[in-house]
């Protein structure tokens, strides 16, 4: 029986911050799971705006990528097709444009990078934040990486564990964006590593093809197809991972046969950036979640090699034979507490980590530090959740504003703009009069009684585009403009004109656009 009911939080942000230090920590530090795993969270964890990790093999365009949506040089960036960028770049929303250097910024308790300093000083030198004060900014930071090379000698110079540098900001970002260039797709050891270090963050990924615009689109296609075959097999997701299709930077496009392709494309994916504060919440809820099923299979796996080990006599054999057998425990662990597989660390990272450790000083199974972490997962987050819906209704136009997001917001340049249900626009004239006289012939041969055919009739006509009768009723609500359930003859010619753009493969507007209504209707009062 519950003794208490739960926490009352006044936002989300504090409510994760409460419940992992009153909560999650203590099972964390009793059972060392930041030796193991990833270090302790702080508060600047749960404050800090969401980001976005760009990660790719040299060349492909991710401080291009960076610019095309800041729409600004940020301080620190170099392009150029050799390997520019040898470091970690934070770029960061500042009042003062700027370079902090890594040694300074993992001492800075209003960002997320304290933790970093475990990485050493061969990181540090590598690691930078750019600031400045840019719109898009003020709602994500971006991270830029080093390009990933391929070869054995250039990985043994970095001097620092690159894959475990990126697998602690992959536990951190809301995105993780994979860049591959159209030339060449050939994933490199090193990458394949990259990508596995990325397990369990799958949902974050998001895959762009840039530099579209330099191949002919069979050629696109191939180059489509490899790479989703390459994905394949090293990202095991069951859904097919996203790929974005795209040129993203400022130049012209070399070979323009796709752009129809390239903007919706850039459109999804800016929406998908753009959605990004609006869920960062429920993210940091997420990932906390993630972490807590992760402690909880820790302090199983600790406690049990605890219980194994001998207190006096051969005790460095049992250390061995145990670590042998670890496979085993996990079995066990999983029957024991109806554990599902997915919830349990890499078997052979353990087994090397456990090397160094003395089994010894491990702790037995504390029961209550476990039923802290049940009660919080059962009854606290469930609450949190009604705070995360509660704090997106207050904040609908949560979004990501500024560079490249505005370009193509207003004006002729957004997207489908003058197309599908759009076209005709900008004219003076009925854009449906062009077809009209095409459509009156019809329309005089249902029959019409009083300038109206009836919706029988006129159904008889309409199925004749083997439109779905979804459709076609949505068809007839945007036609049927005075809704008397007839349509005369400008607005039978504008529900033919609907089904054309239909049939042309563009979307239908969920309200009549003011330039599609008949002329003899605009003055209808409302």
């Amino acid at each position: 029986m519950r003794k208490k009911d739960p926490e009352v939080f006044q936002t989300v942000s504090d409510g994760l911050k409460k419940l992992y230090k009153t909560k999650l920590l203590p099972l964390e530090e009793h059972y060392k799971f930041h030796e193991f795993h990833s270090p302790a969270l702080e508060d600047a964890d749960f404050d800090n705006k969401p980001m976005v990790l760009l990660v790719g093999q040299y060349s492909t365009g991710k401080t291009s990528f960076i610019r095309y949506l800041l729409e600004q040089d940020f301080p620190g960036m170099r392009i150029g097709p050799e390997p520019t960028t040898d470091s970690f770049i934070a770029v960061m929303h500042g009042d003062v444009e700027g370079l902090i250097p890594g040694n300074a910024l993992v001492v800075d308790p209003k960002k997320p990078f304290r933790k970093l300093n475990a990485f050493g000083n061969a990181f540090l030198n590598r690691f930078v934040c750019a600031q400045l004060p840019n719109p898009v900014l003020e709602s994500i930071s971006v991270i830029d990486t080093p390009g990933i090379l391929s070869g054995e000698k250039q990985r043994i110079s970095r001097g620092y564990d690159f894959a475990a540098v990126l697998e602690w900001f992959a536990e951190r970002v809301d995105r993780i964006i994979l860049l591959f260039d159209a030339h060449k797709l050939d994933i490199s050891d090193e990458f394949s590593e990259v990508i596995r270090a990325l397990k369990n963050h799958e949902d974050k990924i998001r895959v762009v093809l840039n530099k579209a615009d330099q191949i002919e689109t069979q050629q696109l296609m191939r180059v489509y197809g490899a790479l989703m075959w390459s994905l394949g097999k090293i990202v095991n997701t069951p859904e097919v991972i996203r790929v974005y299709i795209g040129s993203f930077w400022s130049h012209p496009l070399l070979i323009p046969d796709n752009r129809k392709l390239f903007e919706a494309e850039e459109q999804d994916l800016f929406k998908d950036i753009q959605s990004l504060p609006r869920n960062a919440a429920l993210r940091k809820l997420n990932d906390l979640i993630k972490r807590a099923r992760l402690a909880k299979v820790h302090a199983y796996i600790i406690s049990s090699l605890k219980r194994e080990m001998p207190s006096v006599f051969g005790k460095e054999n049992k250390k061995k034979e145990l670590i042998n057998s670890l496979g085993d425990i996990y079995s066990r662990i999983e029957r024991e507490h109806q554990i599902s597989p997915g919830d349990f660390p890499n078997l052979k990272k353990m087994q090397e980590q456990l090397q160094s450790h003395d089994l010894n000083k491990f702790q037995p199974l504390k029961m209550k530090l476990l039923d802290l972490v049940d009660d919080m997962l059962a009854h606290d987050i469930a609450q949190l959740m009604v705070l995360v819906r509660q704090e997106e209704t207050q904040q609908p136009n949560k979004v990501v504003k500024g560079g490249a997001f505005d370009g193509t917001l207003n004006g002729p340049f957004g997207h489908g703009y003058g197309e599908g249900a759009g076209e005709g626009i900008d004219e003076q004239e009925w854009v449906v009069a062009r077809d009209k006289p095409m459509y009156d012939e019809i329309f005089y041969t249902l029959s019409p009684v009083n300038g109206k055919v009836t919706g029988a009739n006129a159904k008889k006509e309409m199925v004749k585009s083997k439109l779905p009768n979804t459709v076609l009723g949505k068809i007839w609500k945007l036609a049927d403009i005075d809704k008397d359930g007839m349509l005369d003859d400008e607005e039978f010619a504008l529900a033919n004109h609907l089904i054309k753009v239909k049939l042309e493969g563009h979307e239908l507007p969920s309200e009549l656009p003011p330039h599609l209504v008949p002329p003899s209707k605009r003055k209808i009062p409302e």
